[in-house]
């Protein structure tokens, strides 16, 4: 059977999503994928390896990630669901499961992934909610940078915009929405593509930050896309506010209805 899990997290003090170790070691190494998979393995005695819809960094969290695993031993839903969460640390839970088609894939059925960053515009730093947040002390407009951002919209080459260490095949990706709204004290980042590359979400807000606070123009945005490189850019946003609300499916995988799209 395969099947699919919703999993939340708080990033804070892992390595990042991705294993560290050896598939199929289950020594502690820092990761997410690690620690769920000892979960899962001792739920069903047997070693499970998962599959994620998105690979998040150190410090980044996530509202619903989507995983899916293999296995031949069998556990009710509820099993899998309470078993597991019952051997995972607080900072991690799994949230539903459901059977999946054996050609279902987390990762490759996915048609798009969404992210939001907060920042806490106000000259005190947070001391409430910091592991969850961004701060900039400096004014920002948030119409400017939401101005700006539109520009980035489409099948665009995001080589300004990803990281050295990005190992990805090519730099093109489809960003289908970004809006950038303030709330009180907070400016809030939602943004949506087919797929992201490495730190390309904070990479693009730490960007936006200089638009925001006055020391870039509005049409900077659009230049460095053209320009392709990163060393012109602003800034890496910290993870600490990015979280990750989870990828969007067709609905015929018959996944819950926070993760399905219509597209």
């Amino acid at each position: 059977m395969r099947y699919a899990l919703g999993i939340e997290y708080d990033g804070s003090g892992y390595s990042g999503w991705q294993r560290l170790s050896q598939p199929g070691s289950m020594a502690p190494d820092g990761s997410l994928q690690t620690t769920l998979e000892a979960a899962l393995s001792r739920v069903a005695n047997a070693q499970i390896a998962t599959v994620c819809a998105g690979r998040t960094d150190a410090g980044v969290h996530a509202r619903c990630q989507v995983v899916h695993f293999d296995t031949e031993v069998e556990r009710s839903l509820r099993g899998w669901v309470l078993g597991t969460t019952a051997n995972l640390p607080p900072t991690l839970a799994v949230r539903w499961c459901v059977p999946v088609a054996a050609d279902f894939s987390a990762r490759f059925s996915a048609r798009a992934r969404r992210y939001r960053y907060r920042i806490l515009n106000r000259s005190a730093r947070p001391g409430l909610e910091r592991q969850y947040l961004g701060w900039d002390h400096r004014l920002l407009d948030a119409a400017r940078m939401h101005a700006a951002a539109q520009t980035l919209l489409g099948e665009r080459d995001f080589s300004s915009f990803r990281s050295a260490q990005c190992q990805a095949t090519h730099a093109r990706r489809n960003l289908q929405d970004i809006s950038i709204l303030r709330t009180g004290d907070e400016v809030v980042v939602d943004v949506q593509a087919n797929a992201f590359l490495h730190h390309m979400v904070r990479n693009i807000v730490g960007s936006l930050l200089l638009v925001g606070c006055g020391e870039r123009p509005v049409e900077w945005i659009a230049e460095l896309l053209e320009q392709r490189d990163r060393t012109q850019a602003g800034p890496t946003a910290p993870a600490a506010g990015l979280l990750f609300l989870g990828p969007k499916y067709p609905r015929h995988w018959g996944l819950p209805e926070e993760v399905c799209s219509d597209e």
